[in-house]
């Protein structure tokens, strides 16, 4: 088996190509027959013809491309995503604004984080008091951008054009919110918290914040809603959040806020940067592509739908025909565990169950594994799907557009040669 990424050629406007393109065209272009290619769904790009060439990097990652440098936003590669549990070197990155000094020198000098609002006793606790009042926890925890997989709508929607990369799997410590929480004497009250964080507005006016988002009380009262410090045994990296960041498993990744000083215990749904409006919003009902969603016709995003990735073999790979091709990756869901995973060779005609192991600990996610056999040489795409415990399952195609490209979940894509 070759690993040569023969099929990496992109086309300047593969849409326009598809639309009068037929079945041989296709094939012609591809370089290769395309055996099951009377089950190729009318208009799909082929995932050959949709790959993109060179990744760059930033300094201390590794196999991550970046999207924006003003914020730092980089996605991972998604074959650099294939360990159990995702280096620190190998995490994506979202930031919103300019990181605070203290990231950088890594000094925890006149840092607390404050506990106020709607509260029985407002706290202010340092590193220390954190690590000596509240009992460790330690998980491995699922954080996925919203916006993962926004380059696949159309039409585009604004923001960064991740693809598949945004999300990772790491090893955190910390302790339960809970915890702290319970300490300061939550109020009956209390609905909603909101974090404030020491990264600063990209214009440097101290007076605006670049995200101050949050989460139900239920969610922030959850036992695996953490405050964590270390991740992968090492103190938070700072585009990580040096020194403290809040994670809320399985709902959006902007609901961890990471430099964090205050949590804001309130009486309402937190009103802070980036929470109203369209930001982290999707509409109630459906809407046809482009379509302009009135603003109160948007609700907050909470559980973040089932999903997965193929982390072996990259896409493009050439393959014997006497050879069984062995495939694996990892899926997860906000609502839970992943209850099967199954791959297809033929477009979706017919599916093969993958083998699943179960998560290390809710929100974790889940490596599966699988193997197929191809009937003839030419061109073929491998699809994988994952169905959560609830039945819910994986699109083949982009789900419900929203103004924002939020939230697609579509199955992965791989292009196979058989030679």
């Amino acid at each position: 088996m070759s690993d040569e990424n023969i099929l990496s050629e992109s086309a300047t406007d593969r849409r326009g190509f598809l639309r009068g393109a037929g079945l041989a065209a296709v094939s012609a272009a591809l370089g290769a027959p395309i055996p099951f290619g009377e089950h190729f769904p009318d208009g799909l790009v082929p995932v050959a013809l949709g790959q993109d060439g060179g990744v760059p990097t930033i300094p201390g990652k590794d196999g991550v491309r970046v999207l924006n440098d003003r914020p730092i936003n980089a996605e991972t590669v998604v074959t650099e995503l294939d360990d159990d549990f995702t280096p620190n070197a190998k995490h994506f990155v979202r930031n919103n604004g300019i990181m605070p000094d203290r990231a950088n020198t890594g000094s925890l000098d006149g840092w607390s984080l404050t506990i106020d609002g709607e509260v029985k006793k407002s706290l202010t606790l340092s590193m220390d008091d954190l690590e000596s009042q509240f009992k460790r926890h330690e998980a491995a925890l699922v954080i996925e951008c919203g916006g993962n997989g926004r380059a696949g709508y159309n039409p585009p929607a604004k923001g960064n054009q991740w693809t598949l990369g945004a999300v990772g799997c790491s090893r955190y410590a910390g302790v339960r919110l809970r915890d702290v929480l319970k300490s300061a004497g939550v109020k009956d009250s209390a609905v909603y918290i909101g974090y404030e964080s020491e990264d600063l507005h990209l214009s440097r006016d101290p007076s605006k914040k670049p995200i101050s988002r949050g989460v139900p009380i239920a969610k922030a009262m959850d036992e695996h809603t953490m405050l964590v410090w270390e991740m992968n045994g090492e103190p938070l990296p700072a585009l990580h959040g040096f020194p403290l960041r809040l994670i809320c498993p399985g709902w959006p990744g902007s609901t961890g806020g990471k430099w964090l000083k205050r949590i804001w215990v309130r009486d309402q749904v937190h009103d802070g940067a980036k929470m109203t409006g369209t930001s982290y919003r999707v509409p109630r009902y459906p809407v046809a592509p482009g379509t302009d969603v009135p603003e109160e016709d948007m609700e907050i995003i909470e559980e973040m739908p089932v999903k997965s990735i193929i982390t072996r073999p990259a896409s493009g790979i050439v393959t014997k025909l006497s050879e069984q091709l062995a495939l694996r990756g990892h899926a997860w869901s906000g609502f839970g565990d992943v209850k099967a995973m199954h791959v297809s060779m033929d477009f979706g005609q017919t599916w093969t169950k993958a083998r699943l192991r179960k998560p290390v600990n809710p929100y974790a996610w889940q490596r599966w594994t699988a193997s197929v056999s191809f009937p003839k040489k030419g061109y073929y795409e491998v699809w994988a799907r994952a169905t959560d415990k609830q039945g819910r399952m994986q699109p083949m195609l982009v789900p419900g557009w929203n103004p924002k490209g939020y939230l697609n979940n579509a199955m992965q894509r791989i292009a196979v040669k058989v030679v």
